[in-house]
């Protein structure tokens, strides 16, 4: 398993909730966007089941993310 790729993707959600804490909504949205495009490229050149976990645990969190940047698309 690649450690590194997952440890720039602990770096990146960081980030965004920093984004968010800081009422920086539309720059937390684009680095989320960034992140979900760097995680789905992630998962189309994985097959270990170990990085597969992983991927779901950053999709679920990324997802909560969204939800909290933005609460009128959550229905």
């Amino acid at each position: 398993m690649n450690i590194e790729k997952f440890e720039n993707l602990k770096n990146s959600v960081q980030e965004i909730i920093d984004l968010i804490a800081l009422k920086q909504t539309k720059e937390a949205n684009n680095k989320l966007l960034e992140v979900s495009e760097n995680l789905d490229e992630i998962l189309d050149h994985t097959d270990e089941n170990e990085e597969l976990m992983q991927i779901s645990h950053y999709q679920i969190l990324l997802n909560q993310l969204y939800l909290k940047i933005n609460p009128a698309d959550e229905q």
